[in-house]
């Protein structure tokens, strides 16, 4: 019994040596992940020693929390994928990750590449002296999404004993993974053998021939081609033969401006590197395509992902919803008289006049967004900046703005009953009136050119999405755009007794056309010292001057003497001309004041994208704000959100930065920085931490959970608790 004890105490203490071992061995072989909220990162290794050779097959590990992704080294529509820094390493020669083929992602048509719930990307780890530990330090950055996509930075480090070594844990995980990189063709027993191209009056695809062992079953193509063209390619079209063996897989190329036939340079002997695979087995291959170019119909190819893929259509849709969405939105607030006034006098009129008066204010909404389209077109081509609302940075835009703001004031008050000659009078009192089909067509170019300072949700997205392409993407977006603002007036339109079931006009509509009189000459006042801001307070000053004097001439002087009356147009030519002169040769180049006294609650700090960083880095938050004078939603989101209670506090904390970029004037620093987040329109906001050093884009309009949701999103879940 005795015996029995002493062996069983000797296999207890083996087993305990082994455990412990084994422990060590298993601890040696990884990194301590990086956690985060919605994901975790480490490196782990397929053995726990370097070996004779001093390599060991090693790993780039994630695990996501549902639904959350990581992206391929081509993320496709969307992303980036995780990038390494190794410097610090030690003794470390060798450190390529290879990529596990990805999954294809079709969100509301947005075509992305990546992996969900793990991953592991394989490389190998080689010392430069096998009998010296390899001591592997990098500097991990990758994004991650959901409904959201989340920037982190992590540090891992690792390192690997020289010796002999076992297997360890991880083994199996990553062979597991490893199998999953795409292999050659012969050894996957699937090829690409050729690369075509084929193009249409408004299309351009790549046509590749897939050869197969075993019968194909549901094939995919990634493609990847040289980043200086910056391409993008679609979802492929498949046509898998009879037999099974081959497959044409036929992808439209986006992401160039111009037409087709301008863009064909780019992809003709051109090398592509091409991904196919179907179900688990993978294979990678080069390709140039040739120099030859087979025309066909774009009609042929509908069903494939081309300039009118599913990305588009949801740019179309995100361009529709955001017009629609305009019409709530502050900006709208200087032109709400006009559209009440709109609706208002139609009471008790015939469904036949209301519906062709509304389609035609929605034809001068549509009409306007049109120019702007075309405008931003002709910038574009000429290598300006470009962006939403920029016209409210040029003086004579405004200056002019205020004139018809006025002049539609005057006419509200019954000050045109005096004849004005000829069209001028008769456009001014129509479209002060919103009479007529020319009337009603300039009343909505009129509201639309009042309601496009500010961004909107769904806007912002697809500005960036149509200013960042060519032609025909600029014209279409801002087509649907104009829709979707018109859509109020589209709709009574179409039902007519929406506006001839109210009250008919009477003496009190007189009342109110006097009030609504008032809310443009706010509206004048506004855009005055929205010109503070652009030319100067002495453009301002004249301006105003000017603006009373048309008021008084046609409200008061002329009815005293009728027979100046004539001299109308000449008055307003010369009245007009001195804001515009003034303002051109004004304080167009002198500084802003971001910061009056009086004015904001928030001490900004001057915009300079570049210490960002070292802010970040010395622990500070910073919070940016690109605003602009003319950006009504810009002042709503610091009066309601930015300067009041918690958000105030935030704002005035010693551990935050608040940076304020005023865009009141063009500035072309400014623009370039909305383009990193893809954005051309205001207002922005962004804010910038520890696990966001990139910066994590706020919405349009704020609120005080979606600032401090922000913030809790640039640092580690750990700490989010300090923003509640």
């Amino acid at each position: 019994m005795k015996t029995l004890r002493t062996l069983l105490a000797a296999l207890y203490a083996s087993l305990s040596l082994v455990v412990g071992v084994w422990s060590v061995d298993a601890h040696a072989a990884s990194s301590e992940w990086a956690e985060e909220q919605q994901t975790a990162a480490r490196f782990i290794a397929a053995r726990d020693a370097l070996g004779d050779e001093g390599r060991v097959l090693a790993g780039l590990q994630f695990s996501l929390q549902p639904h959350w992704k990581v992206y391929w080294r081509s993320p496709g529509d969307a992303g980036y994928p995780p990038q390494l820094d190794f410097t610090g390493s030690e003794n470390v020669s060798t450190t390529e990750l290879s990529w596990p083929v990805p999954e294809r992602f079709s969100v509301i048509g947005l075509e992305t590449l990546g992996y969900e719930d793990e991953v592991v990307f394989p490389f190998t780890l080689a010392a430069i002296d096998p009998s010296k530990p390899a001591k592997l330090v990098a500097r991990l950055n990758y994004l991650t999404c959901n409904d959201v996509c989340i920037p982190y930075e992590a540090s891992l480090s690792m390192t690997v004993p020289p010796g002999d070594g076992v297997p360890t844990e991880f083994t199996h995980t990553i062979g597991k993974y490893e199998s999953q990189v795409p292999k050659t063709p012969d050894a996957a027993r699937l090829d690409i053998t050729s690369l075509d191209i084929e193009a249409s009056e408004k299309s351009i695809y790549l046509v590749a021939k897939a050869t197969s062992d075993i019968p194909l079953k549901n094939p995919d193509l990634y493609l990847e081609g040289p980043v200086e063209t910056g391409l993008g390619f679609s979802r492929p079209n498949i046509d898998i033969a009879k037999d099974g063996m081959t497959a044409t897989l036929r992808v439209a190329v986006w992401g160039y401006s111009g037409t087709p036939q301008e863009n064909l340079s780019k992809v003709i002997n051109t090398p592509f590197v091409l991904t196919v695979r179907d179900g688990p087995r993978a294979a990678e291959t080069y390709l140039k395509t040739n120099d030859t170019v087979t025309p066909v119909d774009a009609d042929i190819y509908k069903s494939s992902s081309d300039i009118a893929d599913g990305s588009f259509l949801t740019m179309l849709l995100f361009a529709f919803l955001g017009g629609l969405i305009l019409n709530l939105m502050p900006c709208v607030l200087p032109v709400l008289s006009i559209k009440f006034l709109s609706v208002i006098k139609h009471g008790g009129a015939a469904s036949g006049p209301v519906r062709a008066s509304f389609l035609a204010s929605a034809a001068g909404v549509i009409t306007t967004f049109m120019i702007i389209a075309a405008a931003l077109i002709g910038l574009k081509a000429a290598g300006a900046g470009i962006g939403w609302g920029i016209q409210f940075q040029q003086p004579w835009f405004l200056i002019a703005m205020a004139f018809l703001v006025i002049m539609f004031a005057c006419n509200l008050w019954g000050f045109f009953e005096v004849r004005l000659p000829g069209a001028v009078a008769n456009a001014s009192h129509k479209a002060g009136q919103g009479t007529g089909v020319s009337g009603n067509f300039l009343q909505g170019m009129f509201a639309t050119l009042l309601a496009t300072p500010c961004s909107a949700p769904f806007l912002g997205t697809a500005v960036g999405f149509a200013l960042a392409r060519g032609t025909t993407e600029i014209l279409t977006i801002f087509f649907m755009l104009g829709v979707g603002l018109a859509t109020p007036y589209l709709l009574i339109a179409a039902v007519p007794k929406l506006a001839t079931q109210l009250p008919k006009p009477g003496p009190w509509m007189d009342k109110l056309k006097v009030a609504l009189g008032f809310a443009l000459a706010a509206t004048a006042v506004w855009l005055l010292f929205v010109i503070a801001g652009v030319s100067g307070m002495g453009a301002a000053i004249i301006t105003a001057i000017s603006l009373t004097f048309v008021a008084g001439w046609l409200g008061w002087f002329v009815k005293l003497a009728p027979e100046m009356r004539s001299a109308t147009p000449i008055v307003l030519v010369f009245v007009t001309a001195a804001p515009l002169v003034n303002a051109y040769v004004g304080d167009m180049d002198g500084p802003l004041d971001t910061n009056t006294p009086g004015v904001s609650k928030i001490a900004w700090s001057p915009f300079d994208p570049e210490v960002i960083p070292a802010l970040v880095q010395s622990g500070k938050f910073v919070f940016v704000d690109v605003t602009a004078d003319w950006c009504i939603t810009c002042q709503v989101n610091k009066r309601l959100v930015l300067e009041r209670g918690r958000m105030l506090e935030l704002m005035r904390s010693p551990d935050v930065v608040a940076m304020q970029a005023d865009w009141t004037r063009p500035n072309d620093d400014i623009a370039a920085y909305l383009a990193t987040f893809g954005r051309y329109g205001i207002p922005f906001n962004a804010v910038y931490g520890p696990n966001a050093i990139e910066g994590y884009a706020l919405p349009e309009l704020l609120t005080p959970d979606i600032v401090l949701n922000g913030f809790k999103q640039t640092v580690p879940a750990q700490r989010a608790s300090q923003f509640d």
